[in-house]
């Protein structure tokens, strides 16, 4: 297999925005573009290659006819399909206060695996704000209570953000996006998501959209975040380029390179990797590349080289 270039897949939630159009690139007639999922072999949404022999075939059709050991790596074997979900996320409003099942629950409830993601914020608003986790520890009934009495916000932690800060977001930690931030999420393979509290909008239909509060009372841990806000490793300056881990987990690996001139990378039998651009221009190997671009290199690929001014976040498992 080659490199391949992705199509994202676009997505028109109501708290969505201008900017993957306007800032990335993304040809699109609908009005908002919430969200653009850049690494998808989700039954909600899978990307489709962009050009050369595969060109608008699935990802995950390709993934099948070379063998998910030889494309994903030796390390996918342990999950039942592909493992991550990768998108882009502009929230020019708020998102809706929820919380995601960890892996039994969801598997048990939901016939998928839970979800847990990170995110890393590539620009922010002055005043943004993210709801993340709790002020202090709560009972699962004062939970309940805060969500019925309408006080829920006077026992949710809320944060400022800024460009760079980094959010591991693990399974069971209820949380919400604010409006003004443009967001990478790296996440496991799975859309289970349970609404607490939607600030009284109506969706496209004119009716309130769904709660499950039920079943968010039954997953959330209802404790103060665990992990501190930025990126697990400093910047390390290199010849060519900046490294930073972002985050390493049992579920994936995530580096942000800044690049000014090159960059040597690989991928050997374990691994695919993801590349997203998030800025700049330049190349991956002779091929261009530029902001809002996703690539696909497969596991076993060998020695592969991105040269221009750009930034992207590469993942693996």
């Amino acid at each position: 297999m080659d490199i391949l270039k992705l199509k994202p897949v676009l997505k028109d939630y109501i708290w969505g925005g201008e900017r993957l159009k306007n800032d990335f690139g993304f040809e699109s007639n609908l009005d908002k573009v919430a969200e653009g999922w850049m690494l998808s072999c989700h039954k909600d949404g899978k990307n489709t290659i962009s050009g050369g022999q595969y060109s608008g075939q699935t990802l995950d059709s390709i993934i099948e006819k070379a063998g998910k050991e030889n494309a994903v790596g030796t390390k996918s074997l342990q999950f039942p399909y592909f493992p991550v979900l990768i998108k882009l996320i502009d929230a020019k409003d708020n998102l809706s206060i929820q919380v995601h099942p960890n892996n039994d629950y969801a598997q048990r409830v939901e016939g998928e695996f839970g979800k847990t993601e990170i995110w890393y914020v590539l620009d922010a608003a002055e005043d943004a704000q993210l709801v993340y986790g709790f002020k202090n520890e709560i009972s699962s009934e004062e939970f309940k209570n805060a969500i019925e009495n309408n006080t829920l916000m006077d026992v949710l932690n809320t944060v400022h953000v800024k460009k760079g800060d980094l959010f591991f977001i693990e399974a069971g930690t209820v949380h919400a996006i604010g409006k003004g931030t443009l967001i990478a999420e790296i996440q496991q393979n799975s859309n289970s998501t349970y609404r607490v509290y939607d600030y009284g909008r109506v969706g496209t239909d004119g009716k309130p959209r769904e709660l499950h509060i039920k079943k968010a009372v039954d997953v959330s841990v209802t404790k103060p975040p665990k992990y501190d806000i930025k990126p697990m490793g400093k910047p390390i300056k290199n010849n060519g380029y900046t490294s930073t881990l972002l985050t390493k987990c049992d579920l994936f690996t995530v580096h942000h390179y800044d690049i000014d001139d090159k960059i040597h990378l690989y991928t050997d039998e374990t691994s695919f990797n993801h590349i997203l651009v998030v800025n700049g221009n330049g190349k991956i190997n002779n091929v261009n590349l530029k902001k809002g671009d996703s690539f696909f290199v497969p596991a076993n690929y060998g020695a592969y080289e991105i040269s221009g001014r750009c930034e992207v976040i590469i993942t693996n498992i």
